[in-house]
This record gives structure tokens, C-alpha cells and sequence, in this order.
């Protein structure tokens, strides 16, 4: 999907495209994403560097998610780590709004919290050789995945 089709004031989500925990993340808040608004490009991507450096933040850190909230208006902000996380839940329908209740703790708990996982999630989670191409009917929220690559249908995964 070209950057120009993604909608204005969508949710993107940069995530490491080889991290299982990330790719499985990906895949639970896609099925919940009811009103459309979510995107997910992998960190490993040209999108994750433009986007990112222009808010001064570094695509190469893969032990940090971002999200990118009403991305092309005059509100557009950036959530990093443990902030990202409680962006995405309380953007979910049902009871993950409750999340927002996270933004109690002081931002450097909630931060060590997130670093002390993520420290930990390849062990846990296991390291893609390469990021999953996602199934046909999930593949509009994807962004920049195969870019500078020809469509295969055929292909299962894409090297990161």
C-alpha cells in the first residue's frame, strides 16, 4: 500500500517485523480493529524512517514499538513504548479502554516495565527469520511490507 492511501487520523503501528510477540501483537489488535483505523509497518521498513526521523525518533531501535496517532492531521503525535502500548489498547473496543488507567503509574515505571519485557521477548517469543506476509484479508492494514519488491502472491514471508 502506497503512503498517499493510507487514511488520515489512522493508528500506525511500527513494530520489529522478526519478533514473534511483535507478529502475534500485530495480528491480535488487527482482529479487533473494528473501525479500520490501525496500520502496522515493520521498523525494518523505508516508511519506519521517514516517519519516525521526522519525529526524532530512531527506526533502528527495535526494542521500541511506535505509534503513530491521527497520522496527516495537525494532531499527529508519537507514542513510544510503554505510551504506544496504552495508545493501542485504549483505541480497541470492549474493555481495553480500562488501560488508560496505566497512565496512573509514572511514566518511568511503566517504561522499565516495558524494557524489562522486551529485553526478554525473543527468548520468550522466538526471532522471525524473516517478517510474515499477512493473510490476503488483513493486507490493506499492512504498509511498506515487500517495498522495492514486485508482488508475489505466491510468497509466504519476505526477508526483513
Amino acid at each position: 500500500m502506497p503512503r498517499d492511501a493510507i487514511t488520515p487520523g489512522s493508528l500506525i503501528i511500527f513494530f520489529d517485523g522478526v519478533c514473534g510477540f511483535c507478529n502475534g501483537t500485530v495480528r491480535f489488535v488487527a482482529r479487533r480493529d473494528r473501525e479500520d483505523r490501525f496500520r502496522f509497518a515493520p521498523l525494518q521498513g523505508e516508511l519506519a524512517r521517514e516517519l519516525l526521523l521526522g519525529h526524532d525518533a530512531d527506526p533502528a531501535a527495535l526494542d521500541s514499538m511506535y505509534v503513530l496517532a491521527d497520522y496527516g492531521l495537525p494532531t499527529e503525535s508519537l507514542h513510544d513504548r510503554a505510551d504506544g502500548v496504552i495508545v493501542v489498547l485504549s483505541e480497541l473496543p470492549g474493555f481495553w479502554w480500562i488501560s488508560i488507567l496505566l497512565r496512573l503509574v509514572p511514566r518511568s515505571l511503566r517504561n522499565w516495565a516495558y524494557e524489562s519485557f522486551v529485553a526478554r521477548r525473543y527468548q520468550w517469543f522466538g526471532k522471525l527469520d524473516q517478517c510474515p506476509i499477512p493473510e490476503p484479508h488483513e493486507r490493506k492494514k499492512f504498509v511498506d511490507i515487500g517495498a522495492g519488491e514486485p508482488p508475489d502472491s505466491s510468497a509466504s514471508q519476505i526477508s526483513a
